[in-house]
């Protein structure tokens, strides 16, 4: 069956959760795959090249190789990529003083509207984490049988002017599925934990089991809430006209 750019983006989804879960030797590859089957598609598929080559270049990085990760950010920023906020994590911020990375800073451009929703991709995946990390202290020791998926706050659909956006809604969209998949792995472990002792063992304590059920409906209930009052919501009279993007430097990464 012939590439699409539906297709792809499926590839390209599992590839990045496949870098979280289980590292660069085993997603470098796939990454790689993307972008030449991504080529092939001609304009339709550029953004998916462009997401392509961020990622391999900032594994390029990480792993402190700064002429293939000046090459690969060269050749997103030549496909449209347009994610200044990315290129300002701490493992790229050694590359700001490279003049070959200047330059292919200073070609990118952005609109407002687009720099907005940025910010927000970025912020979400940090909170996404914070999230997870404290939902998984707060289900330790549940003795009820339940399941908590972690709610997630909903990827923005409004049309971007820039392919940047595109490539980092997918990034936050790997980070979501993976931290859900991990969420869901061991609250099943859990639950199936706990019915296998209300089975076998008298000690098991069906009101302190009742209980936390109760309590996890809550917490689920307040996550799920928080998570929906969070979706971007596009500033009225954000602007959609092309600009260069801020000074390189002078972005602060957000926090969660």
């Amino acid at each position: 069956m012939s590439d699409s750019v539906d297709s792809l983006t499926v590839r390209l989804h599992e590839v990045l959760v496949t870098l979280l879960t289980d590292g660069a030797a085993v997603a470098a590859p796939g990454l790689q795959d993307v972008v030449a089957r991504a080529t092939a598609l001609g304009p339709d598929g550029t953004w998916l090249v462009a997401a392509g080559h961020v990622n391999l270049g900032g594994l390029a990085a990480a792993h402190g190789q700064p002429d293939r990760a000046v090459f690969h950010l060269d050749a997103a920023v030549a496909a449209g990529y347009s994610d200044c906020v990315a290129l300002h994590v701490a493992p790229l911020r050694p590359l700001h003083g490279d003049p070959r990375f200047q330059a292919l800073y200073q070609r990118m451009r952005v609109t407002q509207a687009d720099l907005d929703e940025l910010f927000w991709l970025h912020q979400e995946m940090q909170i996404a984490v914070r999230d997870a990390q404290t939902a998984s202290v707060d289900n330790l020791g549940r003795l009820d049988t339940g399941v908590s998926p972690l709610p997630q706050a909903p990827l923005p659909t409004r049309a971007p002017h820039t392919l940047g956006v595109l490539a980092t809604r997918m990034d936050l969209a790997a980070v979501q599925t993976g931290l859900q998949r991990a969420a869901l792995a061991a609250e099943f472990q859990r639950s199936s934990g706990n019915v296998s002792l209300s089975l076998i063992d008298d000690s098991w304590d069906l009101d302190r089991a009742l209980t936390d059920a109760r309590h996890a409906d809550d917490l689920d209930s307040r996550r799920l809430r928080a998570a929906e009052a969070r979706a971007f919501v596009e500033r009225p009279g954000a602007g959609n006209v092309l600009m260069p993007c801020p000074p390189l430097g002078s972005i602060t990464y957000p926090a969660a």
